[in-house]
């Protein structure tokens, strides 16, 4: 398929001649002989370059670039003109132009401006896909919040992620600790080297020192040949190691080993092998309380976190709902126009969402299934009931007007505070939860 060009110029002979030029060298081309009528053509036939000239009569070029730009940014522009100042030309060009020509031009010089605004623009074009791509692929294009604790977090994230500091992501199941992982890497000077991820959950007891450190030949029954483990894969980048809470003891001694000698012993292996990787790790569990009951190794909770980020539910950030629908709209592949009604967020927004950000996911690409029109409807929806906690001696009776929950954990965080003399650490004993996530809540409730 030619390359489209749309060619404004109000001076009939050099349209004329233009054109032909144009057209005799590979370009399809549509003319106007106004500025008006070229922002017409413009939108009808949404052409691949735009050719002006500066003296229009009813609108001028530099109109006609602005016009241009505002609506379709990648598409690039030639301004042409018989008054060829060096002050219009700057302008012209600080204003978006892609190259600016004073007339009389030559024929050869307008047709390789033109072919190497196309290429720019192809090269655009490609830079835009692959950087879609690499955000679909990795999913750190959905890490946008308008919740201010959520943005201060992210922020929070892409400073520490131009240090080599380890990072420990604490959160639910569902809040996006993977993602954020990606973005702390893609932000890190590693950004060019590997991201390995690790569910240490997902891998059977027995075979986790292996698929972590690797083995030789000959280390146990099967092993037929040497094999790295996820820490020689993850060399000059990232290794994510998901629910770390679930490592035996032992592990977390080799873990903590790796992490402060930058080496590894292989399962079989006489000398140790040195390795460089940043590590992130992530739990779901409370590492605090862990520690407490002897499955969690202190030295490794604090070797870990050096930086601790705590991900909110999205129960805690539901201004964030609109954004993340409309992002898992793409990431589907939800057919043009398919959007969700007022309503249909308004539910969404009053959701309980104990899965979560995954949970979200999951409805948003169910409703583009089974939806019967273009807008999707509550009813469409399909929310599960919450699971409902169990009940115990000592909590508050529900009134039938209700209460509210967080005015119950603000009062708690007070009582537990005052018990603990203000002290922070005893406070967070009090309420069994990790010291970080209480302050987390006191700078939440800005108690």
């Amino acid at each position: 398929m030619k390359p489209r060009i749309l060619l404004i110029d109000d001076d009939p002979s050099l349209r004329r001649v233009t054109e032909y030029n144009l057209s005799s060298g590979g370009f399809t081309v549509f003319s106007a002989p106004s500025g008006r009528e070229g922002l017409a053509l413009f939108h009808q036939h949404s052409p691949d370059l735009v050719i002006t000239d500066v003296q229009l009569g009813d609108l001028d070029g530099l109109q006609i670039l602005a016009a241009v730009k505002k609506e379709s940014p990648l598409t690039p522009v030639l301004v042409i003109t018989a008054f060829g100042s060096i002050e219009l030309a700057v302008r012209a060009m600080q204003e978006g132009a892609f190259t600016f020509l004073a007339k009389p031009f030559d024929r050869e010089a307008l047709r390789l401006s033109c072919r190497k605004a196309l290429e720019m623009r192809a090269l655009l074009e490609q830079k835009q896909q692959l950087r879609g791509e690499v955000n679909r692929l990795t999913g750190t294009e959905g890490m946008e919040t308008a919740n201010p604790a959520m943005r201060e977090l992210l922020d929070t994230a892409r400073r520490a992620a131009n240090s080599e500091a380890t990072v420990l992501i604490a959160g639910e199941s569902g809040t996006g600790k993977e993602v954020l992982a990606r973005l702390i890497h893609q932000h890190s000077p590693r950004a060019q080297g590997p991201m390995v991820a690790v569910n240490c959950a997902a891998i059977p007891e027995n075979l986790l020192e292996s698929e972590l450190f690797g083995h030789v030949k000959g280390a146990f029954t099967g092993a037929v040949s040497s094999r790295k483990g996820r820490f020689q894969s993850a060399a000059g980048g990232t290794l994510f190691l998901d629910e770390i809470g679930e490592l035996r003891l032992d592990l977390q001694a080799k873990l903590l080993r790796a992490i402060q000698e930058r080496v590894v012993a292989p399962v079989g292996a006489e000398q140790p092998e040195a390795v460089d990787v940043r590590l992130i790790a992530a739990s779901n569990r409370d590492l605090y309380a862990a520690i407490g009951e002897g499955t969690f190794r202190e030295d490794l909770y604090y070797r870990l976190g050096v930086i601790l980020l705590h991900l909110p539910p999205l129960r805690e950030r539901r201004e964030d709902i609109p954004g993340l629908v409309a992002h898992f709209l793409l990431k589907v592949g939800a057919p043009a126009g398919v959007r969700f009604s007022a309503e249909a967020l308004s539910r969404l927004k009053a959701h309980p969402w104990p899965g979560n950000i995954r949970e979200l996911q999951n409805i948003v690409e169910r409703a583009v299934i089974l939806r019967k029109g273009l807008l999707i409807e509550p009813a469409e929806l399909q929310l599960a009931a919450a699971p409902q906690p169990a009940t115990a001696n000592g909590l508050p009776e529900i009134p039938d007007e209700g209460l509210s929950l967080e005015a119950v954990e603000q009062g708690l965080i007070k009582k537990a505070l005052a018990k603990a003399n203000g002290n922070r650490s005893e406070a967070a004993r009090l309420l069994k939860i990790p010291r970080h996530v209480l302050i987390y809540r006191l700078e939440k409730f800005k108690i």
